[in-house]
Order: structure tokens, then sequence, then C-alpha cells
């Protein structure tokens, strides 16, 4: 590793999974460099000079901010298009915060929700069925929200650390190992879904060899799908985008098309911004330990909403009051782990996402508009709004997740959901 490598910029293996630079586009600038130090907390919180292997997270956000386009995605988009050519069996399933980020490339208002579009653009290059990572994340409440009551009872393993971000999963791999316990067993909403897809929907109709791919706004997930054997592949936002443009697809001009089976309520769709896991589980939990549906106080749940750093929030459900922390950022979690560690500050819940505003701001995101706070603050009202105007707004109130417990899970947390949806201990091995 030379000392360019080390100093003016973010070092990058040449077996890095997710995320590769080219050379001949880099001049140097240190944007990779100042984003991963500033918001992620990676770039300077090892010692480069005796690393053998860069520390890497994942996240992509160097990729979205260079300005050169120097750091870009591993491409897998192609291996998908030559498996659609070969007739194979391709089931797709999209992310919440795609739908609002696809459009920024084809002209629409930022955070415009293009789900119509991006289904029916999937049809016409030659995908059977797509389905609704929001189904997959009302999946992930179920279980969740189940894991967290268990570990309020027992007074154990708290605070409870979310583990839908594999970056964030990944960062405490590496700098917090002795938090790894406190994480959530749950696999993200992706995975979930997938292995659904895959134990569930292709045995009921006899669907050989399926090839699931995963349409996300994040680099990381690349990484994450090479740790079950769930979701095959995961292609980002830009490669989607570039896929469409290499079929000569008028993207605008597309017949808008729906999801098929799998789909999920608006408690699943703010999965995608910063708080909204935080938000969803609330809305669950109270229902589960008062049998009463979620009132608007959690539907319209403030305190862990928007874009600061840190956002703390007290919620009292009977006589339980639950703590929690929203950190926006990898780069922020020192701060709170400081305050547990001098018994400042206690908590039930720690969500986290790697990027600045959740998924929003995925590191396979679009770069035609400028990744300001202002953009990322209209793509989180956008969903929000979408969750208003939703007729489900809770998790529990998805008739297919209460199906799929009956049909095959028995119920949250069971055994067979266990072998399905978790995975336990050592997420990173």
């Amino acid at each position: 590793m030379n000392k360019l490598e080390y100093i003016n910029r973010v070092p990058i293996s040449k077996d890095n999974i997710c995320i590769q630079r080219d050379e001949k586009k880099c001049n140097n600038c240190g944007a990779c460099k100042g984003i991963c130090k500033s918001r992620i907390g990676v770039y300077d919180n090892y010692d480069m000079k005796k690393s053998k292997t860069p520390i890497c997270i994942y996240c992509g956000q160097c990729s979205l901010i260079c300005p050169n386009k120097s750091i870009h995605e591993v491409e897998d988009y192609k291996k998908v298009k030559k498996a659609i050519l070969k007739g194979r069996n391709i089931i797709f399933q999209v992310a919440p915060a795609s739908r609002f980020l696809v459009g920024d490339e084809f002209g629409y208002p930022v955070g415009k929700n293009v789900i119509g579009k991006i289904v029916g653009t999937l049809r016409k290059m030659g995908v059977k069925y797509v389905f609704d990572t929001a189904y997959g994340a009302d999946l992930t409440i179920f279980e969740e929200a189940n894991e967290l009551i268990s570990r309020l009872k027992n007074n154990e393993k708290l605070p409870l650390l979310t583990s839908c971000c594999p970056a964030w999963v990944k960062y405490v791999s590496e700098f917090y190992p002795e938090y790894k316990r406190n994480l959530s067993s749950c696999k993200s909403p992706v995975l979930m879904l997938g292995s659904i897809i895959k134990n569930y929907f292709c045995k009921k109709n006899n669907i050989d060899k399926p090839i699931v791919v995963a349409l996300v706004p994040c680099t990381a997930k690349k990484y994450e799908v090479t740790l079950t054997n769930d979701v095959n592949y995961a292609i980002t936002v830009r490669e989607f985008v570039k896929w469409i443009r290499e079929e000569k697809i008028n993207f605008r001009k597309i017949q808008a098309s729906k999801f098929d089976y799998f789909t999920g309520t608006s408690s699943g769709i703010i999965f995608g911004t910063s708080g909204g896991v935080t938000e969803s589980m609330i809305r669950y939990v109270y229902h589960k330990l008062t049998g009463r549906n979620t009132p608007k106080k959690f539907l319209e749940f403030e305190e862990v909403r928007g874009l600061n750093d840190v956002k703390e929030a007290k919620v009292k459900i009977k006589d339980r009051e639950l703590s929690i922390a929203i950190i926006n950022g990898t780069g922020d979690v020192p701060k709170i782990i400081e305050k547990i560690s001098k018994k400042e500050a206690y908590y039930d819940i720690i969500e986290v996402m790697a990027c600045d505003g959740g998924c929003i701001a995925g590191g396979g995101g679009p770069k035609v508009n400028k990744i300001t706070n202002i953009n990322k603050t209209k793509r989180s009202l956008s969903m929000y709004r979408f969750d208003r105007n939703s007729r489900l707004r809770n998790s529990y109130e998805n008739k297919k997740i209460k199906k799929l417990y009956k049909e095959l899970l028995i119920e949250p947390n069971s055994s067979v959901a266990h072998e399905l949806l978790h995975i336990e201990e050592d997420k990173d091995e």
C-alpha cells in the first residue's frame, strides 16, 4: 500500500466485492477520504500503515460522492441479463427506497415514487415475477419486534441493535465486536424475502432453480447476499438505470405495472429512511403489548424522523418506558457507545443506518442530483406522504404475512422462523 493510498484517499482492495476504483479517473481530490472519515467513521479509525487489507464496510458513500466517477460499484447486472437470455427463472424484489430514487435519473422531481414504471420496465426486460421488499420489511418487524419483547422480558442482550443495514453490521464486527451479541438475529428484509421466495413461493409454484435479484440503493447488499443462499444478486439503482439505457427503453413511456403476490404495508416502506425501522417497530410493539391499534402519535413519530446525527426518544407503552437512539451515519456511533460505557445513558433500542439519511441516500443511488440534505429530506417526505395516505400503515395489518405464518412459520421466532429468517451470532462470518 503506497503513501498516496492511505493519506489522500480511501484505500480499496482489489478483491473488494462491492466497490472498485478506476485509477485512470482518480485525481486524488480527497472527497472519498472526507466522507469516509467524517460520516462513516472508518478512515483513520484503524492503522492503515499496518493493515494488510483495508477495512471497508462496503457502504459505497465514497462512490456516491466521487466527482470523477472513479469509484464505482462492482457491477452484476450483466450477469442477470445473461441469465434472462438463457431463459432462467428470474425473480426480482424492489427495495423501498429504490422506488423513490430511480426517477431522479429520468427527469422526475426528486423523491418521486416511480414503482409502477420500475415494475413495468422489469417485465419488459423479461422478468416474470416482481415482488415488494416492503413485504420482507413487514416480516422483519414481526420477527424483530417479538425478539425485542422477549429481550425486554428477560432483560438480556439490551440494547437491541437493528440488523437490516449490512454496512452497520460490518461496522460493529470491525470496531465493536463486544456488541455483536446485541445485534438482532433477524436477517435483513432483502434476505428474509429471498428466503421466503425460495423456500415458500417457488416450492408452492414448482419453480426450479430460481435466481433471486434485489434492486437496491445499497452497495453493501452485494456483500450481504454472499452470507446466505437467499438472494443471488444485488444490483444498485445506478446499475438498473445503466441497464435501462443499454436496452434503449423509454422509462417515462413504459406502461406501469403492479407487484406480484408479495406486497408490503407503508410501515415497511419507511424502512428506507433514518428512523423508519424503529418507528415501524414501535407501531407493532404497541399493538402487541396493548392489543389496541397504533395511536396517531406513533403513526407520526416525529422524534425519530429527520436528519439529525443522533435522535433520542422515550416511549411509554403500558408500564414500560422504552429508551431509543437513532444514529444517522456510523460516524456518530462512538458518541452513543461512549455514553453507554460511561453509564450516562441507557437504551433499549438503537437503530443505525450507515448512510446519512438512511437508504434514501444509499451508496448505490443516483448521482444526477446533488447529494444534499434538501434532496434527502424530499425523498424522506415522499416516503412519509406515501405512508400517511396508505390504507395499511402497520405491519400487523398485512394479511399475507399472517397467511405465511399460518402455512409455514407457525409464529414469530418459532424454530421454523429462526431457520429461515434469522442468522445466529457471527453475522460477518
